[in-house]
């Protein structure tokens, strides 16, 4: 019968065999793992920043180390990365990342200044890694196509379940010193390695003629484009206007000086970069401002009493709320096969609201349940995961083929520049948010 649950089952089945006709399986784990191990290490040094730098020294510390030179390698490389073949950064990645790891682990355990800026260098070692590494297997999508932008956007959503839950069983459940568990995780980098050189298909690399470098715009060409831009004031214009110029350009002859096209290329790149900020790097650095601004200013001061939660400690509420924010972020960035997103502005701006709200709550005590704010925090994930990944799907599908390597890795800045943003202001935000409390007559926050 057409409307027996079996028929509906066979029609779903359809379309699910549908949305993934296409995908290589290969493709979908290399870049699952790229997503996976790239990330998995950040959220493992977040996990442990109590041990690694001790109750007496502000864990924001930690978080500025981890993610500051991720955002200085963003906001850089992209201009000059082009340069390097894939397998190079691959190997520079995986030795950062694993050298990083390993002065953590060994150094010493004292808790003093020059053991702490010790650990503090491999955990810069590893973000500059995390970096290089996100823009890099950003624009590598561009040769694989959107299963492996889909696979890429999952594995990151899954390493903050992963990182966040392994270092946490290892630690707690195991009961293994947080020294022998970092140097463990210290290996995971090498998974990096076997991804790419043993189970991602080379096909697609090597039947592309990649230029050293990406296409350059003459100068009389982007001053045309400049005008064209404040005319109409349309900055996806910009980069249409500029695709169509260097399609039509003849390459510049092989006795050109190499200074001067360098220059040249870096200052067509500037402009592409400036025609991406509006439609796609503001609304995901808002995002990434906002939701960051919760977890790590706003979070820790939402507490309830224990009687009327089902905690034994209030330390237990924010790592509760972090979990809940990993799962509404995994299905989000695993959501892309089935749910796109057009308007990144608009689960942007909802983002705000929820920043604003879960402020007024720490503030004026409205919401009377522990679980409603578990609502909230799983649609704050949902929210931002919705927006990274639909950022990176709208450049490779709106965004010109020449450019869209580029601009998928350029656009990357904008979420460790949010998360850059809201570690200043949550150190700030948490202690003032927190004397509020106290001054108001509720003081869970000093008891964690």
């Amino acid at each position: 019968m057409p409307g027996s649950p079996g028929a509906s089952w066979a029609v779903y089945k359809a379309r699910f065999k549908a949305v993934f006709e296409g995908a290589d399986p290969r493709v979908c784990a290399a870049f699952w793992l790229f997503g996976l191990i790239n990330n998995v290490l950040y959220v493992i040094i977040l996990s442990a920043a109590l041990d690694l730098v001790g109750p007496n020294v502000p864990k924001g510390v930690v978080l500025l180390a981890d993610v500051i030179p991720s955002f200085i390698t963003k906001l850089c490389a992209p201009y000059f990365i082009h340069k390097v073949p894939y397998n190079i950064r691959i190997l520079v990645f995986v030795a950062l990342s694993a050298c990083g790891m390993l002065i953590i682990a060994l150094t010493p355990p004292l808790q003093d200044s020059r053991t702490i800026g010790i650990k503090m260098c491999g955990v810069i070692l590893a973000s500059l890694s995390s970096g290089g590494g996100e823009l890099s297997f950003l624009g590598l999508t561009h040769y694989y196509g959107h299963f492996a932008l889909a696979a890429w956007g999952s594995g990151t959503g899954g390493a903050g379940l992963i990182g966040a839950g392994a270092y946490a069983i290892a630690t707690t459940t195991l009961q293994i010193s947080a020294r022998t568990s970092l140097l463990a995780f210290s290996f995971l980098p090498v998974i990096m390695l076997i991804s790419f050189f043993l189970i991602l298909p080379q096909g697609p690399l090597r039947s592309t003629a990649k230029l050293t470098e990406y296409e350059a715009v003459e100068e009389e060409e982007t001053d045309e484009i400049e005008s064209t831009e404040q005319a109409h004031g349309e900055q996806e214009g910009l980069l249409a206007s500029s695709m169509r110029s260097s399609s039509a350009r003849s390459f510049e002859s092989v006795d050109a000086g190499r200074a001067n096209r360098a220059w040249r290329s870096f200052k067509a790149n500037l402009r592409r970069s400036r025609g991406l900020f509006f439609p796609y790097m503001l609304p995901l650095l808002l995002v990434y401002i906002a939701e960051y601004t919760i977890n790590q200013g706003v979070a820790p001061t939402l507490l309830f009493s224990l009687e009327s939660s089902p905690f034994e400690e209030y330390r237990s509420f924010y790592s509760t709320y972090n979990a809940i924010y990993q799962v509404g972020v995994f299905i989000s960035r695993s959501s892309t096969p089935f749910v796109k997103v057009h308007h990144l502005y608009l689960p942007s701006l909802l983002q705000v609201a929820n920043l604003v709200i879960l402020t007024l709550h720490a503030i004026f005590n409205f919401i009377p349940h522990f679980y409603i704010v578990c609502i909230v925090i799983f649609w704050e994930g949902l929210l931002g995961g919705l927006v990274y990944i639909n950022t990176f799907r709208e450049i490779t599908d709106n965004v010109p083929k020449e450019d869209r390597e580029f601009s998928l890795g350029a656009t990357s800045v904008s979420d460790s520049g949010g998360i850059c943003v809201a570690g200043f202001v949550s150190m700030a935000f948490e202690v003032w948010l927190c004397n509020y409390q106290v001054g108001h007559g509720r003081n869970f926050c000093k008891l964690q």
